[in-house]
């Protein structure tokens, strides 16, 4: 048996598709543990583009069954979209797809309630991604969420749905919000609903057969450590918990049976939307690291489309993130990026008003004043895009990867030197 996790170590874009579809080439089952719609992993097979946001990124493999688990926020429509952009591509999905039906479903009211909270808060905004995640979860937490096992009940899921949207007026009325009519709600999803449950079943049970039958589970984490509810930088951050605990109790695997923890770190920093970002940059450094949007590898969110920030590698944030999620392999992707600079800092540190502070602060106030140290590097200035292991990089980006090694106490495992599965150097 082997059950290894795959995590984002920074606010998500890390690149955990293509790190998915590398390590999924053993794995028997691909499983997504939380998120939902919000997440975007793009993985590029010979020239091929594939963007998915729900299906776990090894439905690519075409020896491995994809797991949608309990914590995912589930959207019946975008994943019915994502099945047939597949199918168009040739991957089938009849039989290697499986969605939990404990798995949490988004409802168009809870994207309308997402939006009309956003613009309430104003230039206060959290710049959620408006894909009713959050409100989804907030169901979920009162106990009055629609499940996956609520969509194969043929004969009673209208009249749930008519509840809920009864009582989803109510706040979206209060909210100044145009009231829904639950019978074009219905007329608008069931063509999904019915087409999505025969995928439906019990996945915990499938799991642990799973389990029993000693196969390869890989564990498909969304977005980034630092966007978890509990250990980001609240509340800029998304509604679940995207750090390795989260993967267990978003699949029904216990804690115990997950062996590794493969962290996906970015060569240098991103985040989409508002929060703190100490290491930020701006002007033309920042828009090299952006690239032109021209593309697909470009920093623009899969999902949302909009610009990223961009700053440099940050290793308080990586450390911090080794350490709640139990990281055994670091796998450090967009290399390629930083050949573009003849200077490359790295943040090893802060301080607050000259004196060094321990571990990553909670209180946004504080961490506003925090102070990144920066250890200067030469860049390489080499085009790496061609190499064909770690030990043909340029010397620069070797030590590169030795002091993101050394800081976080785990072994690099791979370095990803450009956008295509054969890119990625173990």
């Amino acid at each position: 048996m082997s059950v290894t996790a795959i995590i984002g170590m920074q606010w998500g874009d890390e690149g955990k598709g293509k790190i998915v579809d590398a390590l999924g080439e053993e794995a028997n089952i691909v499983a997504r543990c939380q998120g939902g719609g919000n997440a975007g992993h793009t993985v590029v097979i010979s020239g091929k583009i594939f963007k998915l946001h729900l299906i776990p990124s090894g439905i690519l493999r075409e020896n491995a069954i994809a797991v949608i688990g309990n914590g995912v926020a589930f959207d019946p429509v975008k994943a019915c979209a994502e099945i047939d952009g597949l199918e168009e591509k040739g991957i089938k999905t009849a039989g290697r797809l499986f969605i939990s039906d404990r798995a949490h479903i988004v409802m168009p009211y809870h994207k309308i309630l997402d939006g009309l909270r956003e613009e309430s808060r104003g230039k206060a905004n959290l710049g959620t991604t408006r894909q009713g995640i959050g409100p989804t979860y907030g169901d979920k937490a009162a106990r009055c969420g629609l499940r996956g096992h609520h969509l194969v009940d043929v004969a009673n899921f209208p009249t749930l749905v008519k509840e809920r949207v009864a009582e989803a007026n109510k706040q979206i009325e209060f909210m100044g919000g145009e009231k829904i009519d639950a019978d074009a709600m219905l007329a608008e999803i069931m063509p999904a609903v019915e087409k999505l449950r025969p995928y439906i079943t019990d996945t915990v049970e499938l799991l642990q057969d799973a389990l029993d039958a000693d196969k390869n589970i890989l564990l498909e984490g969304a977005q980034g450590a630092m966007l978890d509810i509990d250990f980001g930088t609240y509340p800029f951050l998304t509604s679940s918990n995207t750090t390795t605990g989260g993967c267990a109790t978003g699949s029904g695997i216990p804690p115990w049976a997950i062996k590794e923890v493969h962290g996906v770190l970015k060569a240098f920093t991103t985040r989409v939307g508002t929060g703190p970002f100490p290491t930020e940059l701006a002007g033309e450094q920042a828009e090299l690291l952006r690239g032109s949007g021209k593309n697909h590898w470009d920093e623009f969110g899969t999902t949302t489309g909009r610009a990223r920030r961009c700053g440099w590698l940050d290793l308080v944030v990586a450390r911090y993130s080794t350490r709640i999620n139990g990281i055994t392999n670091l796998h450090i992707t967009k290399m390629d990026i930083m050949s573009t600079f003849d200077e490359i800092k790295i943040c090893t540190g802060y301080t607050i008003d000259g004196k060094p502070i321990k571990g990553f602060p909670s209180s946004l106030d504080v961490l506003e004043k925090c102070q990144p140290v920066y250890e200067v590097f030469p860049g390489w200035k080499q085009d790496i895009s061609q190499c064909k292991s770690i030990s043909d990089l340029p010397e620069g980006a070797q030590k590169y990867l030795k002091l993101i090694s050394k800081h976080c106490g785990v072994p690099v495992t791979s370095a990803s030197i450009g956008p295509g599965r054969e890119q990625t150097l173990f």
